[in-house]
């Protein structure tokens, strides 16, 4: 597979009337939104850690269910912006809502609709598409106060529909594709039946090792940092030679990076090779380095590499 290459492989269509459209996953920062759309798409292709914002921008992720291709958007976490990049993936998160036939809110059980929640479904009274709600964590919340929760919220936007679910171990995930699949306009499907995701591979290998940058790291690396994929080589012997940058903002914060005597990156690149080499199917030599770029959230061209708008002013 080069980078060239989206995940996908062609494949025909069903017979008889297919049905398809795009879902916009849509919600506080943490809800669960990225572990939900690995669920629904049955592969990874949003990464996932406990830091929160870790989605900066739209990632689509791609199902097919009965004779419905399903793309889902997982959009940013809505909250309220400090920075140019906070505002950058909030107005992402937006767009990418009212670009959906379906719009998902999806609420974290044990928050309710507290903070940003709460200010997301004020947001959406104005939106005109076919709205559903579903509440996340639902293994960890009493039945009474899941019912409480979802009379809450219906009472704030007449919902479409409500569902009760646990995106990490697929509770209820199964009637949500259900519904999806038959409420979806009928049409042709946008992309090959075997595609999961539109991320270019160069991409989404930035954004594996993002995620054990994360992982390793998230307690001490401050929020501003990013990877980006700046080579990458198909080799004779059927093996990948890929090249990635971790930009930080301070010198103290390439300490943290590197770790003491390089540990911490090497425990990186190690995790993200291994996951990458599963994904790609091929032998991977990962070389990952760290570089100082002051203020990198105000360069609009770290913007243009994570496919969010760069905010003036």
């Amino acid at each position: 597979m080069t980078e060239e290459h989206d995940i996908a492989d062609s494949a025909a269509e069903p017979a008889g009337p297919t049905h398809s459209g795009f879902v916009a996953l849509i919600g506080p920062t943490n809800a669960g939104k990225s572990t939900l759309l690995n669920r629904l798409v049955g592969a990874k292709v949003s990464i996932v850690s406990h830091k929160v914002q870790t989605t900066r921008a739209i990632v689509r992720g791609i199902a097919t269910h009965n004779n419905a291709q399903i793309v889902f958007m997982d959009t940013p976490g809505i909250f309220k912006p400090r920075r140019r990049l906070d505002r950058a993936m909030v107005t992402s998160a937006w767009g990418g809502a009212k670009d959906a036939d379906i719009i998902m809110l999806l609420i974290d059980s044990e928050r309710g609709l507290r903070g940003d929640a709460e200010k997301i479904l004020e947001g959406l009274k104005d939106v005109p598409q076919r709205k559903i709600l579903a509440l996340n964590k639902i293994d960890r919340v009493k039945r009474e106060d899941l019912l409480a929760l979802a009379s809450a919220a219906n009472e704030k936007i007449a919902f479409d529909e409500t569902f009760m679910i646990s995106a990490e171990n697929g509770s209820g995930c199964d009637d949500v594709m259900d519904y999806l699949a038959k409420t979806l306009p009928e049409g042709p499907w946008y992309y090959p039946e075997d595609q999961i995701s539109d991320l270019p591979m160069r991409q989404l290998a930035a954004e594996i090792t993002r995620e054990k940058l994360f992982l390793r790291l998230h307690q001490e690396l401050p929020y501003a940092s990013h990877v980006e994929t700046e080579s990458w080589e198909e080799r004779k012997d059927g093996s990948v030679r890929i090249e990635q940058v971790i930009y930080v903002e301070r010198d103290s914060q390439k300490k943290i990076a590197l770790g003491k005597n390089g540990e911490a990156i090497k425990a990186i690149s190690t995790a993200s090779r291994k996951e990458l080499s599963q994904i790609l199917e091929q032998t991977v030599h990962l070389f990952l380095f760290v570089k100082v770029r002051e203020n990198w959230g105000d360069d609009p061209e770290r913007f243009r590499e994570m496919g969010l708008e760069f905010p003036r002013g």
